[in-house]
């Protein structure tokens, strides 16, 4: 099966819910998913963004820009982490604590709404990964339309560009709270030292980034093909002495790169 075969699924299924809350992050997926929605049912597929100290200030802003632009109703809602039972120590079962949460409150906003559906944007390849939150999806029964269309990540950025989405070619994002090892707690002064952290090698032109907080040390994940520029002196100076200031005693570059779940290399 071809990507607009997929494509073309994703959109009958889409139009076979009636009406659709989506959970929208800014992110590749869900705004691939959220512009195939409105597309397919116009103003009964709306999105909602969960806000909170794990989720940084520019995706929101990016996330509220996106549905202004596109005319989609945007709901707001509050979702702090930190105050679900057992979640700030960071269990191997934080994501599923987390989601269930967050999910529970979207299926309560979405009947207020008079919205059928809850849906979200996982793909194929998550499949591919210790993803526990994917169990509160299934226990919830929250929709996955890009799973059922079969799409992998891929061809999201894919189909992504040939819609003219700006995010065809932007980072893969994970919560803020996935930098950190299982057992470590979780604070909201931790996620505020990775969120400004990952800020600046952002702010500095490094594009696939992530800076896995093992208390006082960081350890930084850039894609391979940039590995010359960090190492230039000025690069390296730059980003230790700042990363002091955030609160880190040592810096460190993972010669391995930028991956997805690195930390569930640990299970």
């Amino acid at each position: 099966m071809n990507t607009q075969e997929k494509y073309n699924i994703l959109h009958e299924y889409l139009k076979s819910l009636g009406s659709v809350a989506v959970a929208f992050s800014s992110g590749v997926d869900s705004t691939f998913l959220l512009k195939a929605a409105h597309d397919a049912l116009g103003d009964r597929a709306i999105a909602v963004t969960a806000r909170s100290c794990s989720f940084p200030e520019r995706e929101l802003q990016e996330a509220v820009a996106f549905t202004k632009a596109n005319g989609i109703v945007h709901e707001i809602i509050d979702s702090e982490e930190l105050r679900i039972e057992g979640f700030s120590e960071n269990p191997v079962n934080r994501c599923y604590l987390c989601k269930h949460e967050l999910f529970s409150k979207m299926k309560c906003l979405a009947a207020k709404m008079g919205i059928k559906e809850v849906v979200e944007g996982s793909n194929m390849d998550d499949l591919g990964d210790y993803r526990p939150g994917l169990t509160a999806i299934g226990e919830l029964e929250i929709k996955s339309p890009l799973r059922y269309a079969g799409l992998t990540k891929s061809e999201i950025r894919e189909l992504s560009k040939d819609l003219g989405l700006k995010t065809w070619d932007k980072q893969s994002f994970a919560c803020l709270s996935s930098r950190f090892p299982y057992g470590q707690s979780i604070t909201a002064g931790k996620l505020k030292m990775v969120d400004e952290a990952e800020q600046l090698l952002l702010d500095m032109g490094f594009c696939q980034i992530r800076v896995r907080h093992h208390e006082n040390l960081a350890r930084i994940e850039i894609d391979e093909m940039q590995f010359s520029k960090i190492m230039e002196k000025e690069t390296r100076e730059l980003i230790y002495n700042r990363f002091k200031e955030i609160g880190f005693t040592y810096v460190s570059l993972d010669l391995t790169g930028y991956r997805t779940g690195s930390m569930n290399e640990t299970l």
